[in-house]
């Protein structure tokens, strides 16, 4: 690859350029510079900052030229349509077959943002910087990929990102405080010295990504995404789960955005992974945490902190790169990612969820009835109305009652108007009290004054001090979550020096900050009548799930009373709901098994004949498809093992039986099958020829015509070809036994 287009000096081998390549991909802590002073090194050759750039030259053009010869594959492959990527991204989500039963979730996706994959932005000096403009000039290059979407359409989202009229949705939100992504005020701020903050992006359950967007110049702001789900909504219609970790407000800004009807009419879900639920409020979690989400299986809904432990080594190569550079760069891992990480370990995702789920199944059959006995509970049912009940009582707690609330208003300026008047304060706050005392009394429609031996006066200001209760006990829990993620931040691999010295001062800091909170909170709960438990300093850090606290309110119902709100209940009702999920989860694992063995048949079968079609027209772009061929090819074999060894754990009650992709629309599915090969490359299949001694039809005579006839033997004769290309690939693997029968 030559560094110049005129009179070259330097050329550098595409051997070379392809190692940096892989290895960058593998490492993206490798730089360029890195890379060719090692290579001098080897060679003996003392190292110029100039070959750095003329390196980095010809690995643009080899880049370029790669994705060329992609493009013309990819348009012999009929993989060029609209979305392409996107649609057949995972095999196991989108490869769909004729006969699978319905499932509750179409799709199961997860979506977060990222905020290292930082791009600084580059300004010159006759740049107004107030403006926030770059100064970086327009290379005429523009990455072309489906999986990365332009600004302009998430930009068209924007308007939808702070919804009006919309008070009371945050007033009922109490886990708004707790993320400072559900804040406006912080996610439209971003450092001025940026000019992308970060990427969103959405993956599969499995791990494969679907879409990625940039996070310019703000936080992670509401209209990314909805970007996100609208395309995923075109793209792969109704029925979708997708988690988020604040999927209980954002569920809010998609109804009351311009996407809300179109989300409603195709059933689309917000939902809260299991990791970041466990900070939501108890009442969050009853409708979005995905143990008690039905349909949803053993899915966990955090893929994406997985993919950006890996993704995050690439922010020191991207900080002063261009746009273009930066794009390229995060598309090209992504791929590479799916292809030679995300693929080659499905049939492990699979065969670990599968034995995951069955292992649950043999606790939950061995113990749950054991303890549904010690409690008196004779049927399953039961565990649904204590939910039910949970959530009533809960959801009582969110709004205090209106005539409640005045009567302490009212009680709190009588006391406040006494107080002052006993101290001679001064006579204009005397006379404004007095004021708002006697406007209150109009709506509360009080006729005689509250004194302090008026019994109102007493069960009133046993409200007030109940609120002050519950107020510090919501600020003792506050500070807790930050010091459990903070505490899981710092124990984190890959975490530096410095940043471990700042969250240990951070965390001494959140230790004064919950011992002043937790004294205020003993206080007061020692002055109430009768007094609350007091909670130990030891008691308190050692809590495992923070929903605990809401179960210490106190309200005018003692919930001692209900069955649901002891620890035992709570452990068996929970036990009880991960059986359930883990039957759920077997089932969709029998449908992605199915749908994996089909996509490896038909993806051979069409790449196979595609090649064999162009070896006289093209030879080049044939070379190109045998090498992706026998890349799967190296998979494959690996996954029709793990899939054999699925099939044989103790309760599989799937098939590994290749099915019939529904997907048939050459210009929108799923290319693979032999009726989406592009009408120049059409192969017709050999003929078959069957013999009575191969096919053992005793229903021939009862055949009323030929046309029928003709239909069975075909039907027949392609099921055992199925059959025989199976037990064809567990021969080669050393599978014998059952598969081969």
């Amino acid at each position: 690859m030559p560094c110049s287009p005129i009179s070259p000096t330097v050329g550098i081998t595409t051997e070379a350029l392809d190692l940096y390549r892989v290895a960058h991909l593998r490492s993206p802590q490798l730089s360029i510079q890195a890379f060719v002073k090692t290579m001098c090194d080897l060679h003996g050759v003392s190292f110029h900052r100039h070959l750095s750039r003329q390196f980095s030259i010809a690995f643009d053009l080899y880049l370029q030229v790669r994705r060329s010869v992609a493009a013309m594959v990819a348009e012999s492959l009929r993989h060029n349509t609209p979305d392409w990527h996107v649609k057949h991204a995972c095999p196991a989500c989108t490869y769909k077959l004729t006969d699978e039963p319905e499932l509750t979730f179409s799709l199961l996706y997860a979506m977060d943002g990222n905020d290292s994959l930082k791009r600084v932005l580059r300004r010159s000096l006759d740049t107004d910087e107030s403006l926030g403009t770059s100064s970086e000039l327009p290379t005429g290059q523009q990455l072309a990929s489906d999986r990365y979407l332009s600004r302009t359409f998430v930009d068209q989202f924007a308007r939808d990102s702070t919804t009006a009229g919309d008070e009371d949705a945050h007033l009922e939100n109490l886990c708004e405080a707790r993320w400072k992504n559900m804040d406006d005020t912080k996610t439209k701020k971003a450092w001025g010295i940026y000019d992308e903050t970060g990427i969103f992006v959405a993956v599969c359950r499995h791990g494969f990504s679907l879409l990625v967007a940039d996070m310019v110049q703000s936080g992670e702001l509401a209209k990314y995404p909805l970007a996100i789900v609208s395309k995923l909504l075109d793209v792969f219609g109704s029925n979708l789960g997708g988690g988020y970790d604040i999927g209980c407000q954002f569920k809010t800004t998609l109804d009351n955005s311009s996407l809300g009807p179109l989300a409603r009419s195709m059933h689309h879900t917000c939902l809260v992974g299991a990791f970041h639920g466990h900070a939501h409020r108890r009442l969050c979690q009853l409708y979005s945490l995905t143990t008690y989400i039905k349909g949803l299986g053993l899915e966990d809904l955090e893929t994406c902190e997985q993919t950006f432990s890996k993704s995050n080594s690439l922010a020191s190569a991207l900080r002063y790169a261009s746009v273009f550079h930066r794009q390229q760069a995060i598309d090209t891992y992504f791929e590479h990612n799916d292809d030679f990480e995300v693929y080659a370990n499905l049939s492990d995702f699979l065969y670990n969820n599968y034995k995951q789920a069955l292992d649950i199944l043999s606790d939950g059959d061995a113990t749950l009835p054991n303890l549904m006995r010690d409690l008196k509970v004779t049927d399953v049912a039961v565990f649904e109305g204590w939910l039910a009940e949970e959530k009533v009582y809960l959801q009582s707690l969110t709004r205090e009652p209106e005539v409640e609330t005045l009567q302490m208003e009212y009680w709190q300026k009588l006391n406040t108007r006494n107080a002052e008047t006993a101290q001679r304060h001064a006579l204009e706050d005397h006379e404004r009290y007095l004021k708002l005392v006697q406007a209150l009394e109009c709506k509360l429609e009080v006729e005689k004054r509250w004194t302090p031996h008026d019994g109102e006066w007493q069960r009133v200001g046993r409200l007030v001090a109940n609120r002050k209760y519950q107020r510090a006990l919501d600020r003792l829990e506050g500070l807790i979550v930050a010091r459990i993620f903070e505490l899981t931040r710092m124990n984190r691999a890959g975490t530096g020096y410095k940043l471990r010295k700042h969250i240990a001062k951070a965390l001494q800091m959140c230790s004064v900050a919950i011992r002043t909170a937790l004294t205020t909170y003993n206080t007061i709960a020692g002055s109430m009548h009768p007094p609350r438990r007091t909670l130990k300093w030891d008691e308190v850090v050692e809590y495992a799930f923070l929903a605990d606290f809401d179960l210490l309110r106190d309200t005018c119902t003692d919930i001692s009373r209900h069955p649901w709100s002891s620890t035992a209940a709570c452990s068996v009702m929970d036990l009880y709901f991960k059986t359930c999920r883990a039957c759920e989860e077997i089932e969709r694992l029998d449908i992605e098994v199915r749908r994996l063995i089909t996509y490896i048949r038909d993806e051979e079968r069409y790449l196979r004949e595609c090649e064999n079609q162009l070896q006289a027209t093209s030879p080049a772009l044939a070379h190109q498809i045998a090498i992706h061929r026998n890349t799967r090819g190296r998979f494959n074999s690996r996954h029709l093992k793990r899939l054999y060894d699925i099939s044989k754990l103790p309760g599989f009650r799937g098939t590994l039986t290749p099915g019939v992709s529904a997907n048939t629309s050459p210009g929108e599915s799923a290319s693979i099958a032999n009726a989406q090969i592009p009408t120049r490359m059409i192969v017709q299949p050999p003929p078959v020829h069957h013999t009575a001694s191969s096919l053992a039809v005793d229903t021939q005579d009862d055949l009323d015509d030929e046309e029928e006839e003709d239909e069975v033997v075909e039907q027949v004769s392609r099921s055992l070809q199925d059959v025989l290309l199976v037990a064809d690939d567990f021969s080669r693997l050393g599978i014998h036994g059952d598969a081969e029968e």
